[in-house]
């Protein structure tokens, strides 16, 4: 594109927008409309939110047995989500993620044999990896600067559900029924997809003017005066597409490494917490607690975990992305340690003995507050963080980097969660504390807040 292009484009007249400006009588009738219009613009993303969501609710739908090969699925679908999703957009990379979704879980139900189930989880992992770097992408490239934290977190909340909903379902129904279900959000989300706009910050990268004014006025409402904002998208569009292709060297400059390092460590430590081996695992922690229900348990964790992220998606335009944090790591590390020394105690106390059972609600406790402590901070919050600051013109490369570490985290927690707890369940604990304990330092630290500015502020802040 080029310089005149840009300034052509930049002067370009945009629809239903003259009036905003009209002053005497009309302005109060213009107030109401531009009030009306904004209702109208949160509705629409709020819609897109909801249809994109659809692809994270069938995380959950995971059995522990083949937890570790979905994580080596994902890797690779990790590895091709950030290119795939500049080359096809979001919308599309979306459609080609949910494909292998489908089939994965299909395989999975109507599996004859054992290689038909780890096909099944690679495919199904495959495209989880897409998903969960498209869709807190999608998220707040179309969402307005005031709503974006909450609704990103939208992205975990969804998770959530799926877990939830598969702790539900398992208490009903068997695993080649729970993997069909496990297929309907994806084959839900594929015709949803028509029914909404491409995101406007993709459409302006690759040139598409016309598509792109209409997706922003579809977002922000028909009668909402999208001058500023659209210009402001341009002009940070146009400005990173005048350099030249980022070279390796070019990455020790500190617009490239601080949000790289923020990004992919915040996504790493996520899994390190321990969280996945906890919740793959939950049933057994709660048995080994002296829970006799350990899957109605199980569910309950599942059911607060929701609660916890719901509230996190309230909190999080309020409050702010850093404080929340450092909250969620603080008293997960607390809650951690509290487990670990329950874990501890017990291995010294007769089985028969009251304080061998009081030992056994004080883990729970603990266990299921470590849950909570993830769900408001450390849960949602390094997507919606990694969606945000990442340079537009290294964002597919680097999001796929942090993606795959991510994912690689989960399969090694996955992998070593059983044989660690097997080991020793306080010495599990206290180390997914010593990691808690660092995100904290890590969130004070180095966590820049996005509470508030435009992708485009938060891009040019690191400068």
């Amino acid at each position: 594109m080029s310089s005149r292009d840009d300034t052509d484009d930049l002067r370009r007249p945009f629809r239903h927008t003259g009036s905003w400006y009209k002053m005497g009588s009309r302005q109060s009738s213009v107030m109401d409309s531009s009030v009306q219009s904004l209702r109208e613009g949160s509705v629409s993303v709020l819609f897109c939110v909801l249809i994109v969501a659809l692809g994270p609710i069938q995380f959950g739908f995971t059995f522990s047995i083949f937890g570790s090969l979905s994580n080596v699925g994902a890797m690779v679908g990790a590895l091709t989500s950030g290119q795939l999703s500049e080359f096809m957009g979001r919308k599309g990379s979306l459609m080609i993620a949910a494909i292998p979704n489908i089939l994965g879980w299909l395989a999975i139900s109507f599996a004859n044999d054992s290689s038909f189930l780890f096909m099944g989880r690679l495919l199904e992992g495959f495209g989880v990896g897409i998903i969960s770097y498209v869709v807190p992408v999608y998220i707040a490239e179309i969402a307005p600067q005031n709503m974006r934290g909450g609704l990103g977190s939208v992205n975990q909340l969804s998770i959530t559900i799926g877990i939830m909903l598969v702790y539900l379902l398992g208490l009903f129904v068997n695993w080649e029924t729970l993997a069909v279900l496990g297929a309907l959000p994806c084959i839900i989300l594929i015709p949803g997809l028509f029914f909404i706009p491409e995101s406007p910050r993709w459409l302006a990268k690759m040139g598409m003017t016309e598509e792109f004014e209409t997706s922003l006025q579809v977002l922000r409402g028909f009668d909402m005066d999208i001058v500023v904002e659209a210009n402001e998208i341009k002009r940070s569009v146009a400005s990173t597409s005048k350099r030249v292709t980022v070279r390796l060297a070019d990455l020790k400059r500190k617009r490239y490494w601080f949000p790289l390092m923020v990004g992919i460590g915040l996504l790493m430590l996520q899994q390190l917490s321990g969280i996945n081996g906890v919740l793959f695992y939950s049933s057994i922690i709660f048995q080994s607690a002296g829970i006799s229900s350990s899957n109605v348990a199980t569910f309950g964790l599942g059911a607060i975990q929701v609660i916890a992220t719901g509230i996190a998606t309230w909190l999080v335009d309020r409050s702010g992305r850093r404080l929340l944090l450092i909250i969620s790591s603080s008293s997960m590390t607390v809650s951690l340690i509290l487990v670990a020394v329950a874990f501890y105690l017990k291995g010294n106390v007769p089985e028969d003995s009251h304080l061998y059972s009081d030992l056994g609600i004080i883990s729970v406790v603990g266990l299921v507050t470590m849950v909570i402590g993830f769900s408001l901070g450390l849960g949602p919050i390094p997507w919606v963080i990694m969606s945000e600051i990442l340079p537009i013109n290294i964002k597919g490369l680097a999001g796929s980097v942090a993606t795959l570490a991510n994912w690689l985290c989960s399969f090694l927690i996955t992998m070593t969660a059983n044989l660690l707890l097997t080991w020793s369940s306080g010495g599990t604990f206290t180390v997914y504390a010593v990691v808690s304990a660092f995100t904290v330092a890590f969130a004070a630290i180095w966590v820049p807040e996005t509470k508030g500015r435009t992708l485009e502020e938060i891009q040019s802040s690191f400068r």
